[in-house]
C-alpha cells in the first residue's frame, strides 16, 4: 500500500489551491440561518421559462422542488429577506453551466453506446466517443457506487463500496460515472425530495488518489450544492482520516457538518433510524441480514447487460429506485 509520503507527493500545493479557489465562490453563504421564504407561482413560472430558454435540453433536470428550496432561502447580504430573484438565477445557472462543461447531460448517452455493438453507425463514425463510452461503463462495472432505496424521509440512498474500486483508476472516468449515478438518482427522487443519503462501506480502501478526491469533491460543491443530506461512512481506517485532512480544509463549512465518520456498531444504530425496515434492511457489510451482492454483485460475477461492455445494472438500478420511491409517496397518502 502507498505510505503517507507517496501519496502526498502525488497531489501538488498548485492543485490544492486552485481546488480551494474554485470552490470559495461558494463560502458567501456560510452565515446564513436556516429557513425559508415565499416563492410565489408566478416567480417559479419566471425561473422555469429562464432555465428552459438558456438550457433547453437539460432544463427539466430541476425539479419544481429543488428549485424552490433555492429560491426560498434567506439572502446571504441580509438574512431577514428572501433571495432576490436575480440571485436564485444566478446560483441556479450556475449549475446548470457547470453541468453543460462537464457534459452530465450526455453520460447517459453514453451508457446506452456502451450498451451496444460496436458496430453500430455512431460507435464506429466516432471512436473517440465509443472509447469514452468504453471506459466510463469499465468504471461502473465494479458496482462500487449504487442507488438502493430511500430512507423513512423518502431520501435516495448512494451506498458506496470502497473495497470495490480499482487501485490505479481512470480518474476522468471515475468522475464521470459518479456523476451519472448521482443525476440517476436525483431523477428517481418522491416528489418533493431535493436530497439524498451515502452510506460508504470504507472497509477495504485502496490507497486514496488526491486527484480523484478534489474532483469529486469540486463536482459536489459545483454542480451538486444543497444535493448531499448526509454521508456516513464506517469504520474509519487511516486511509479515510487521510481523506478527509485532505478535504475538510477545502469544504464550505455547512458541507463539512454533513459527514458523519463511525464504527461499524454505531454505523448501525443509524441506519436502524435511517431505514425504513430498520435493523431488517441493514445489508451484510455492516452486519445485516440483506445481501445487495445478489442485486449489485462484483464485476467477477456480472454479466454482460447487452452487446456492448456494460456489465453494471444500471437501468434495472433506476426501475427499482423509482419503485422504492412510488412506495414511499404511496404511503405518505395512507
Amino acid at each position: 500500500m502507498a505510505n503517507d509520503q507517496e501519496i502526498e507527493a502525488s497531489v501538488s500545493v498548485e492543485e490544492v489551491e486552485k481546488a480551494k479557489a474554485e470552490i470559495a465562490e461558494d463560502l458567501d453563504e456560510e452565515a446564513v440561518p436556516s429557513g425559508e421564504f415565499e416563492v410565489t407561482q408566478e416567480e417559479m413560472s419566471i425561473i422555469r421559462a429562464e432555465l428552459a430558454c438558456e438550457f433547453p435540453d437539460d432544463y427539466t433536470y430541476m425539479s419544481d422542488a429543488y428549485v424552490k428550496s433555492v429560491a426560498s432561502k434567506p439572502y446571504s447580504k441580509d438574512p431577514t429577506i428572501r433571495r432576490p430573484l436575480e440571485y436564485t438565477m444566478e446560483k441556479l445557472t450556475h449549475v446548470m453551466e457547470w453541468r453543460e462543461q462537464a457534459g452530465s447531460p450526455d453520460m447517459e448517452n453514453l451508457v446506452h453506446l456502451a450498451n451496444g455493438p460496436e458496430t453500430s453507425p455512431e460507435a464506429v463514425e466516432n471512436p473517440a466517443r465509443l472509447a469514452k463510452a468504453k471506459a466510463l461503463a469499465n468504471s461502473l462495472n465494479n458496482a462500487s457506487i449504487y442507488w438502493h432505496g430511500v430512507t423513512k424521509e423518502g431520501k435516495p440512498i448512494l451506498w458506496i463500496r470502497c473495497g470495490r474500486k480499482p487501485w490505479y483508476p481512470n480518474v476522468e472516468s471515475e468522475v464521470n460515472a459518479l456523476m451519472l449515478v448521482a443525476d440517476a438518482g436525483i431523477k428517481c427522487m418522491p416528489e418533493g425530495v431535493t436530497d439524498f443519503v451515502v452510506v460508504s462501506d470504507s472497509s477495504s480502501c485502496p490507497p486514496p488518489v488526491p486527484s480523484f478526491m478534489i474532483n469529486v469533491l469540486k463536482a459536489l460543491v459545483r454542480g451538486y450544492p444543497d444535493r448531499l443530506n448526509v454521508l456516513l461512512s464506517a469504520p474509519v481506517s487511516a486511509i479515510i482520516q487521510w481523506v478527509m485532512n485532505l478535504l475538510l480544509p477545502m469544504m464550505p463549512g455547512r458541507l463539512a457538518g454533513k459527514f458523519l465518520l463511525k464504527d461499524v456498531d454505531d454505523a448501525r444504530e443509524i441506519l436502524k433510524g435511517w431505514l425504513p425496515n430498520g435493523e431488517d434492511d441493514i445489508p451484510t457489510f455492516f452486519g445485516g441480514t440483506v445481501d445487495h451482492d445478489k442485486i449489485f454483485p462484483e464485476e467477477a460475477y456480472s454479466k454482460k447487460q447487452g452487446q456492448g461492455t456494460l456489465k453494471f445494472d444500471y437501468f434495472g438500478m433506476i426501475e427499482r429506485l423509482q419503485a422504492s420511491a412510488k412506495e414511499w409517496e404511496a404511503k405518505q397518502k395512507e
